[in-house]
């Protein structure tokens, strides 16, 4: 059984427009081709689907299942239309915890006052690669090597401190800063598929425990109750303050690296703006 498009379209068009005669112009057709459609579409699919009298045309129960389909299936392809030609329209960048922290707000603004042509729309995307690999972004911001990944090339844009998240009546809240002996014999909550924290950061001895969590909200919360504490870019703090818990920056801890990220044998064309002006507003801070 085969089903096309065309024939979709025009069962769509003769209930929209109300009459054969109308779809025909709606469809720049002729009359007798949307009757040929209509009846083509009835035979693969062996049913029914319109009542045609001398004053209207009517769906039968078949009919109104198809057409809901039919809607949907077109309004699909639409939007499969749209994502395969909007290249120079829109530009989606993934990310998995947090955006670009206190730089989010200013990243978007000046991109639309840079590029008006060019749509910017942050997606939150829980994944190593922050939804690239899925397509659900274009470019994506990582704090982590993408590793031997050749489908992907990268641009280190920024550096972040880490930072401790604590909750807010920790002993260790009270200091203005912490450091990595500091948190040995606590355990410590990660994600192990988009997190910047292992255990590895600490010497072999004095490794604390983990914990694996999936998502920033779960991770707060656990934190909040003051059973663990976390580890986490900067970018999170400003994005994600929460009420019981503080942040502390962990001194003797190396930075992270904020990379954008995006498929290498099919790069957006925005992409070399949006590296020159995430850089720009990391090194101006």
């Amino acid at each position: 059984m085969d089903v096309e498009l065309r024939q979709l379209r025009c069962l769509v068009a003769i209930v929209d427009e109300g009459t054969f005669t109308d779809a025909a112009i709606a469809l720049d057709v002729s009359q007798a081709a949307v009757s040929r459609t209509l009846a083509s579409l009835e035979r693969s699919l062996g049913v029914r689907l319109l009542r045609r009298t001398s004053r209207e045309v009517t769906p039968t129960a078949a009919g109104l299942r198809v057409l809901a389909h039919a809607r949907r299936v077109l309004g699909e392809v639409g939007e499969l239309v749209r994502a395969a030609t909007s290249d120079h329209t829109s530009l989606r960048i993934g990310y998995a915890w947090s955006a670009v922290g206190r730089h989010t707000a200013a990243f978007q603004r000046r991109w639309a006052a840079a590029h008006p042509e060019t749509d910017l729309h942050l997606v939150r995307v829980n994944t190593a690669t922050a939804g690239l690999a899925e397509g659900s972004c274009e470019l994506a911001v990582v704090r982590r090597p993408l590793g031997d990944d050749r489908r992907f090339d990268t641009a280190i844009v920024g550096l972040e401190r880490r930072l401790c998240a604590l909750a807010a009546d920790d002993p260790l809240a009270r200091r203005r800063s912490v450091r990595l002996a500091d948190l040995g014999d606590r355990t410590l909550l990660v994600d192990r598929r988009t997190g910047t924290t292992t255990a590895d950061l600490w010497p072999p001895d004095a490794r604390p425990a983990t914990e694996e969590t999936h998502d920033v909200d779960d991770w707060l919360n656990v934190i909040a109750g003051g059973r663990r504490i976390g580890m986490t870019a900067e970018s999170t703090a400003h994005q994600y303050p929460r009420p019981g818990v503080v942040y502390r920056p962990v001194r003797d801890a190396e930075p992270i690296a904020v990379r954008l990220a995006w498929w290498r044998d099919d790069p957006h064309p925005a992409t070399p703006a949006a590296v020159e002006l995430l850089t720009q507003l990391y090194r101006d801070g």
